[in-house]
């Protein structure tokens, strides 16, 4: 089944309710959106010669039509590409490159960067031109009969070893992720609203299949991200508002709540996930907010959809394990099953450290073009995480750090390996290792060790190099010289000492 069958079904069912709002002006209605997003297909099909099966990519930040413009590729049986608004035109270009996209949407403050990428001007499509809204207004297409396994989403993970691959997820894997939503974070009910402060091209953007079939309200809001002040207007002005948001999101959305001597009123249900929720900060924010928390832990590979810590288990506080509780990551989502195994791909008793695998509806079908990643990934019919931890004896998950060495700021994740091989290439360095510091801000930021090969070299001038190479949100925030890396035997950095070096406090 399409995906899109969501949309289309809410759209004759609920033709008058309010479907997209941007800010707090209703923008369409559910038939309007039905109807705007069949003709969006069709000039994809008609103008743009977009064949079902074919990508199209979507390089921006969020915006009003975003929404529509997903639910448009689905429609038409292509598969949507969305990428992160704030990657380097080169990253960009390989994204485009590898999945052949034979369109790309973007806003009017992204066009330049695609057309540097590479995207074919005659096949680039303005979100909100007078161009869009002709095509909105065009002739409607039939819905592709898209299969259960056809890809619908391509998402591009962040390379650990290189270029990026496209974790691919098909209709099967979009609905049973949205039924999961139901079972096992919260219940959607048509007066509700989600509210897209996180970027539309992750996680975020997930959540709104579940939003379209219950028939609630979708807005972007008018700062088009993350404005803890906005989000509380807007909580106080449309009431029941949803969202998803990183550990970081939540941290800043509660100060200023408590600054401003507010609470959680407005506010129905907060799902964070995407980096570690320390217990101190998860105690402020139900002390400050009122019990409005669900936990999701998942990866582009499951997405949204590997464990969940319930909102009835965060209230359980006279629970005896209440505390242990709240530092994991909770248990397996209905639709898969999770185990801890050693290097031998077995199972280890509880308690014990292991790699995360996961089996099971939402596990994605492969990496596209990759089929060697592909096998080494999904190994045994079970997807192997990278991430670390172990599970009680009630089946409860806790992370204990992540083999791949991910770095999590903001909510945006960024491997030290792509990092240190843009530094690597100034000759003035010669040996270099990037981690992760806790930050009460980001969460993380990225601090970069470095072993000089010649004569000092200014913070400014590596910073040029990296904006040269990498998006900005990857640039290390510090740089620390030192004479030699803590190595072991085998010469591999000891990456774990060198963040205790950065938790270690400052000598007198």
């Amino acid at each position: 089944m399409n995906i899109a069958h969501l949309l289309a079904r809410s759209a004759r069912l609920y033709a008058d309710r309010p479907a997209v709002l941007g800010g707090v002006q209703v923008l369409y209605s559910y038939g309007r959106l039905g109807a705007r997003v069949a003709a969006l297909a069709g000039h994809l099909r008609g103008a743009c010669g977009v064949q079902p099966g074919e990508c199209v990519a979507l390089f921006s930040p969020n915006h009003p039509n975003y929404l529509e413009a997903q639910q448009a590729i689905h429609w038409c049986g292509a598969v949507a590409v969305p990428v992160n608004y704030k990657l380097h035109p080169r990253e960009l270009a390989h994204v485009l490159q590898d999945s052949r996209a034979r369109a790309v949407c973007v806003s009017p403050d992204s066009r330049a960067q695609a057309l540097q990428a590479g995207a074919d001007e005659s096949r680039l499509l303005e979100l909100g031109s007078a161009a869009w809204e002709q095509a909105a207004g065009g002739p409607a297409l039939a819905m592709h009969d898209s299969a259960p396994q056809d890809v619908a989403w391509l998402f591009y993970t962040s390379g650990t070893t290189g270029r990026p691959k496209g974790v691919m997820l098909t209709h099967r894997n979009l609905l049973a992720m949205t039924m999961a939503y139901f079972t096992d974070v919260d219940e959607v009910h048509r007066e509700d609203v989600i509210a897209y402060a996180a970027p539309m091209s992750h996680g975020a953007g997930l959540y709104q299949y579940a939003f379209l079939l219950r028939g609630a309200r979708h807005v972007v809001p008018a700062s088009g991200g993350f404005d803890p002040a906005e989000l509380a207007q807007l909580a106080a002005q449309l009431g029941r508002l949803c969202l998803f948001a990183a550990p970081t999101m939540v941290h800043r959305l509660v100060a200023h709540l408590q600054a401003a001597g507010r609470g959680g009123e407005g506010f129905k249900t907060i799902v964070y996930g995407g980096g570690p929720m320390y217990t101190d900060d998860l105690r402020r924010a139900i002390a400050v907010m009122g019990h409005k928390f669900t936990q999701i832990y998942g990866q582009g590979e499951s997405p949204m959809t590997i464990t969940a810590l319930s909102r009835e288990q965060l209230m359980d506080e006279q629970h005896p394990r209440w505390a242990e509780r709240m530092a994991s990551v909770g248990v397996a989502h209905s639709c898969v099953q999770v185990r801890v195994a050693g290097a031998d791909d077995r199972d280890l008793p509880a308690g014990e450290l292991g790699e995360v695998l996961v089996r099971g509806e939402t596990v994605m079908a492969g990496y596209w073009n990759n089929p060697e990643a592909s096998s080494q990934t999904l190994r045994g019919g079970w997807l192997h995480t990278g991430d670390m931890g172990s599970l009680d004896a009630d089946g409860f998950l806790t992370l204990q750090g992540r083999s791949k060495d991910v770095i999590i700021s903001g909510g945006s994740n960024i491997y030290p390996r792509e990092v240190e091989e843009v530094l690597l290439l100034h000759p003035g360095i010669s040996e270099v290792a990037v981690v992760g510091q806790r930050d009460a801000d980001w969460g993380e930021v990225v601090v970069a060790f470095l072993v000089a090969g010649g004569a000092p070299v200014a913070d400014a001038e590596l910073d040029a190099l990296c904006l040269q190479h990498i998006a900005r949100f990857k640039r290390p925030k510090h740089y620390r010289w030192v004479d030699q890396l803590p190595k072991n035997s085998y010469g591999k950095v000891l990456k774990t000492a060198l963040r205790e070096v950065l938790q270690a406090p400052p000598k007198p």
